[in-house]
C-alpha cells in the first residue's frame, strides 16, 4: 500500500520549483556571465537593473536552497519508509541517486547547462551517511558545511582572471563564440556544453558543501516536524518574521553595493558566494515557515508532486524558445522582458498537474525515474476505481 503523502512537503516543493524558474530565466536566454551581472549582457536600463536586484534579493539561491532542503527531507522519508517495510532503504536510495545522476547528465549535456539534478545525486550519496544521525548532529554537520561553502567562496574570489571571465564582462570573442554555439543547431549546443561548461563533478566541488548543508537541514526539518507543518502556527509566524526581516534587508544592501560598484566581478563573487551562503539558509527557513502558514492541498501541492516533470519541462520549453534548434531567441531579449514569460509558464506549471494526476499516479518524469530504479515498467494510469475516488 502506498504511504500517504505529506501535503506540506508537496506544497513547499511546488513553491520552490516555481521560484527556481524565476532565477533560471536569465540562464536560458543570456550568456553565462549575465546570470550574475547585467553588465555582462541583457541591458543596463533601470528596469533591467531592478529585475536583477529583485531576483538577487528575493530569489537567487534561496529557491534552490529550499528545493535542496526538501530533497533532503524526501530522501530521508524514502529511506525510513523502505526500512520500515523491511527493505534496504540505503540500497534503494543509492539506486535512486544513480538513476537521477544519469537523468541529470542527460539534462546537462543534451538540454541545458544549468542542471541541478546531477549535483543533487552526488550530494545525496554523501547525505546518506547522515541518514541515522540525531537532530543535533545534523544541525552541526550542516553548519560545518556552510563554513566550507564560505571557504569555497573565498577561494573563488581569489581566482583573479577566472573571476572576471565567469562573473564579469566576458571578452567580445568569448561572447561571439557562446552566442554562435547556442544559436546553432542541437549538435553545436551539445558540443559547447561538453567543452565549455562545468561538469557535475566540478559543480560538486564548487557547490557541494552548501547543497549538502541544505539537505542536512531538510533531514533535520523532517525529523523535528518543522517541514511537515507540525509546529504551532504562532511559531511559524515568528520564524518567518524574524528571519525574513533580518536577512532580506541585508541582501538589499548587498545588491545596492554591487550596483554602486558597477557590477565589479569581485563584488559579485563576494555577494553571491561569500555573503550569501551564510544568510541564505536563514532566509530559506523563513520562506518555508511563511509558506507553511498557508500550505494546503491544491494546485501548488499538485505542482510539487510533479516537480521533476515541471523542472525538466521548463528546460525543454525554454531551450526550444531560445536556442538555435528552436526559435533561436538567445540574447535577443533584455533581462526585464524575460520575466514576461513567468505568468504563462506559472499558469502551465499549475494547471496541467491537477489534470494529469487525476488520470495518472505520478508525473511522467517521476514515473520514468521510478521505472529505472526498479528496473521494470510500472503502471502509470489510474484504475477507474482510483479515478472515481478522486
Amino acid at each position: 500500500m502506498t504511504a500517504p503523502r505529506i501535503v506540506a512537503l508537496d506544497f513547499l516543493r511546488g513553491a520552490a520549483v516555481l521560484g527556481i524558474l524565476v532565477a533560471n530565466l536569465p540562464g536560458f536566454a543570456l550568456p553565462v556571465a549575465a546570470y550574475f551581472s547585467p553588465a555582462a549582457w541583457g541591458g543596463q536600463t533601470p528596469t533591467d537593473i531592478a529585475a536583477w536586484a529583485i531576483t538577487y534579493v528575493l530569489v537567487e539561491g534561496k529557491m534552490r536552497g529550499l528545493f535542496a532542503t526538501l530533497f533532503g527531507a524526501s530522501m530521508l522519508l524514502v529511506i525510513d519508509r523502505a526500512d520500515a517495510c523491511g527493505r534496504n532503504g540505503a540500497a534503494l536510495h543509492l539506486r535512486r541517486m544513480a538513476t537521477l545522476f544519469a537523468i541529470g547528465c542527460a539534462h546537462l549535456y543534451c538540454v541545458w547547462s544549468g542542471d541541478i539534478l546531477s549535483l543533487y545525486a552526488l550530494v545525496g550519496c554523501v547525505a546518506l551517511l547522515f541518514s541515522a544521525a540525531p537532530l543535533r548532529l545534523l544541525l552541526f554537520a550542516a553548519t560545518t558545511c556552510l563554513l566550507l561553502a564560505l571557504a569555497n567562496g573565498l577561494a573563488i574570489a581569489g581566482l583573479g582572471s577566472v573571476v572576471e571571465r565567469v562573473f564579469g564582462r566576458s571578452t567580445p570573442a568569448d561572447l561571439t563564440r557562446e552566442i554562435a554555439a547556442l544559436r546553432g543547431g542541437w549538435q553545436s549546443n551539445v558540443a559547447w556544453r561538453w567543452h565549455e561548461e562545468a561538469g557535475p563533478f566540478t559543480a560538486f566541488l564548487a557547490n557541494g558543501p552548501e547543497t549538502l548543508a541544505y539537505m542536512l537541514f531538510g533531514m533535520a526539518g523532517l525529523r523535528s516536524g518543522f517541514l511537515t507543518g507540525a509546529w504551532p502556527r504562532r511559531r511559524y509566524a515568528l520564524i518567518a518574521a524574524s528571519t525574513l526581516l533580518t536577512t532580506l534587508p541585508v541582501f538589499a544592501l548587498v545588491a545596492a553595493h554591487t550596483i554602486a560598484r558597477d557590477f565589479d566581478a569581485h563584488t559579485i563573487v563576494v555577494a553571491s558566494f561569500v555573503v550569501a551562503p551564510l544568510l541564505r539558509p536563514v532566509t530559506v527557513a523563513g520562506y518555508a515557515a511563511l509558506l507553511l502558514l498557508v500550505a494546503r492541498k491544491g494546485r501548488l501541492a499538485a505542482a510539487g508532486r510533479v516537480a521533476l516533470s515541471n523542472y525538466l519541462g521548463c528546460s525543454i520549453a525554454l531551450t526550444a524558445l531560445f536556442y538555435g534548434w528552436g526559435a533561436g531567441q538567445f540574447t535577443r531579449w533584455d533581462r526585464a522582458s524575460l520575466y514576461l514569460l513567468l505568468p504563462p509558464f506559472w499558469v502551465a506549471m499549475l494547471v496541467w498537474p491537477r489534470w494529469w494526476l487525476a488520470r495518472f499516479t505520478q508525473g511522467p518524469a517521476e514515473w520514468l525515474w521510478r521505472c529505472a530504479v526498479r528496473g521494470k515498467w510500472i503502471t502509470l494510469r489510474r484504475s477507474f476505481c482510483e479515478r472515481d475516488a478522486k
